[in-house]
């Protein structure tokens, strides 16, 4: 570990060296002077001076240096039969054309410009055409509902809104537009201008004054050029996920995001350029931002853009198919995905239809991999199964086993260690370190590296509360965690997750592990529920595998009984539902508060990322059935 170890130090310790170095790495139309600055609230602010644009690093520069004729864009369709692939000089040229189209609709330096687009080329096209001209994007989900849509626009502010007719998936067809025709209603600020890509399985109807078909606009459009922006000027604003009410606008910054994602692409992920890199996300989220759009671009690689689902677009083999087609070097998705392969699929039979030798690399975030997963991957795959974690306000890994500068052993659990950059320390309530094994908040020490967020838009105030304020001089992740006596950091879950039972603080995550560790569970969730003589006691949620045949009672008393021998009877663990499914984002994070706030009898809103809204209502008359939580209070009573 030792080069590791040197990497990292220098990089806490003589920051503006280090990322002066990562910064020479990309092409700038001015190099920064100045590295490192802080804002009026001790804020971190990479390379000020600095003047790029992030569209000319990802696509002119290399289209300059050879790489024109390389595929930029593997795009794969199952939920439409369709395929394409976009070179460098082809993406280029799509992308200049449509900034000029933008351009002629007024669309300038700082504006904002709203995506609101399914997995197609057009919305990257679409995103760098922003990026070409300084204007901002704000990329929403596809299929949020208007209201969601309609409070973005608002706080965003866009002077267009570009859209596509519709989303498709793998038993219907969504309408976007009247979508956005509602979103904008609602909304008190009224964009100028929307543009509507029309798909075959959807047109729609552009019948108000401010739309505008997208292949007529680009056709008659003028290629425009890229625009110098400085280093901290912003590239785009994203809406973190279950936000309500206010949405809270995470917002990055150009330069120091550039400069982050290219060195991650080759320190963490191993790629160099003409490679292949796969992230079966979205670009509605930040993993679709980082690391479908931007990174693999910046590095010179190809990336795989994936209209479809792990299952049932045809099968649990879709993602063996796309690595075995592409030659996709690493592959980045998230748990969830590869719990529904496994609940489908359990003993990975539609593998064998497929060579994945050009695999090298497994890399899973979004949430916790659970240790289930990880050894079913583990045992499956002949390359390192890696864990790590990051966030949307972070823009790129905190903590990953780095396989481009020093791979390490794997644990099961562990997402490895910190990335150069990133000062993470364990601190107690009252904010005192804590030592090897002992588990508290997980915080990283200011100053952030480059490409973590730069604020929340349009509002300081709540960036220093939600963030800066619980520990003055560190970021607050909000997740609990511990570090091993190797240095190994262990993330646990969000602090919130921490129960408290009868005075013993207890982690609902290490009971996830044994649950789900259970041959007959495909996925699970542990969540404390009120209980008025311990205060909390955990409850199991559990959905069994595809072909499950046994008895739920048996199974129920099984896990009790597991939990009990590998924590102990101090965990209480005495309550497992059985059920269908869960509820989660699109994302594929499992709304755990929502859960507690049901079993609680708490009211509860629906979220806008919620990807099944019906799987509430399951989960919410399960626990009615059994009397549990709430439910079992008011039989008391």
């Amino acid at each position: 570990m030792s080069r590791y170890h040197d990497e990292f130090r220098r990089s806490i310790d003589q920051p503006e060296a280090f990322w002066a170095e990562q910064a020479k790495r990309i092409p700038w139309f001015t190099p920064p002077s100045t590295i490192l600055t802080r804002d009026e609230g001790d804020h971190a602010r990479w390379f000020q001076d600095g003047e790029l644009n992030l569209c000319h690093a990802a696509l002119d520069h290399h289209v300059a240096q050879g790489r024109g004729d390389q595929p930029a864009i593997y795009w794969d369709s199952p939920v439409t039969g369709a395929k394409r692939t976009l070179t460098y000089r082809e993406m280029r040229d799509e992308v200049a054309h449509f900034a000029g189209a933008l351009q002629a609709l007024g669309v300038e330096k700082g504006d904002r410009v709203v995506i609101y687009m399914p997995m197609v080329p057009e919305a990257l096209v679409a995103m760098y055409a922003c990026a070409r001209l300084g204007a901002v994007h704000s990329v929403v989900f596809g299929g949020f509902a208007p209201h969601e849509l309609a409070v973005r626009i608002e706080d965003a502010e866009p002077r267009v809104v570009v859209a596509a007719s519709c989303g498709v998936e793998v038993d219907r067809v969504l309408p976007y537009k009247p979508i956005v025709d509602q979103a904008i209603a609602q909304s008190a600020h009224k964009p100028e201008a929307c543009v509507i890509l029309q798909r075959e399985q959807l047109r729609a109807d552009l019948g108000a004054a401010i739309d505008h078909d997208w292949a007529t606009l680009v056709a008659s459009a003028e290629p425009a050029d890229c625009v110098a922006v400085k280093g901290t000027d912003p590239l785009y604003i994203l809406y973190t996920s279950g936000t309500t009410g206010k949405p809270k606008g995470v917002v990055r910054d150009t330069g120091g995001y550039g400069v982050a994602l290219h060195y991650s692409m080759e320190v963490i992920y191993d790629m160099a350029p003409g490679e292949v890199f796969f992230s079966a996300s979205d670009v509605g989220w930040v993993v679709g931002h980082s690391y479908i759009v931007y990174a693999p671009l910046l590095r010179g690689c190809t990336t795989v853009v994936y209209e479809g689902k792990p299952v049932r677009t045809p099968d649990a083999g879709a993602f063996w198919r796309l690595i075995s087609e592409y030659r996709v070097k690493s592959f980045f998705t998230a748990p969830t995905a590869f719990r529904a392969i496994k609940k489908e699929d359990p003993d990975a039979r539609l593998l064998e239809q497929y060579d994945i030798s050009c695999l090298k690399a497994l890399f899973l975030a979004g949430e916790r991999l659970d240790p289930p997963t990880f050894h079913w991957l583990d045992d499956l795959l002949d390359v390192p199964v890696i864990d790590h974690w990051w966030q949307t306000e972070t823009g790129w890994p905190i903590a990953a086993n780095l396989q481009g500068l020093a791979p390490m052993p794997t644990k099961a659990g562990s997402a490895t260690v910190p990335v150069p950059g990133f000062d993470v320390q364990i601190l107690d309530r009252e904010g005192q370190p804590e030592g090897p094994m002992e588990q508290g908040s997980v915080v990283i020490k200011q100053p952030l590296p480059p490409g973590c967020l730069a604020g929340i838009w349009r509002d300081p105030q709540r960036f220093h509360a939600a963030y800066m304020a619980a520990f003055p001089g560190y970021y607050l992740t909000g997740d609990g965690g511990y570090v091993d006596e190797e240095g190994y950091l262990f993330i646990m879950g969000r602090t919130d997750d921490v129960i408290n039972v009868a005075g013993h603080r207890l982690s609902t995550g290490e009971m996830e592990e044994v649950v789900g560790g259970h041959p007959a569970v495909a996925e699970c969730a542990v969540i404390g529920i009120h209980d008025h003589l311990k205060g909390q006691v955990p409850v199991g949620l559990v959905i069994p595998k595809d072909g499950f045949e046994g008895d739920e009672v048996t199974l129920e008393n099984e896990l009790i009984a597991l939990v009990r021998e590998q924590i102990g009877p101090i965990a209480c663990f005495k309550q497992v539902l059985v059920v269908d499914r869960l509820p989660k984002t699109r994302s594929g994070k499992i709304l755990r508060k929502l859960l507690r706030n049901i079993a609680d009898g708490q009211a509860y809103g629906v979220p806008s990322t919620i990807d099944d809204p019906a799987s509430l209502q399951d989960v919410h008359e399960a626990m009615k059935a059994r009397e549990v939580g709430a439910a079992h209070d008011a039989r008391q009573q």
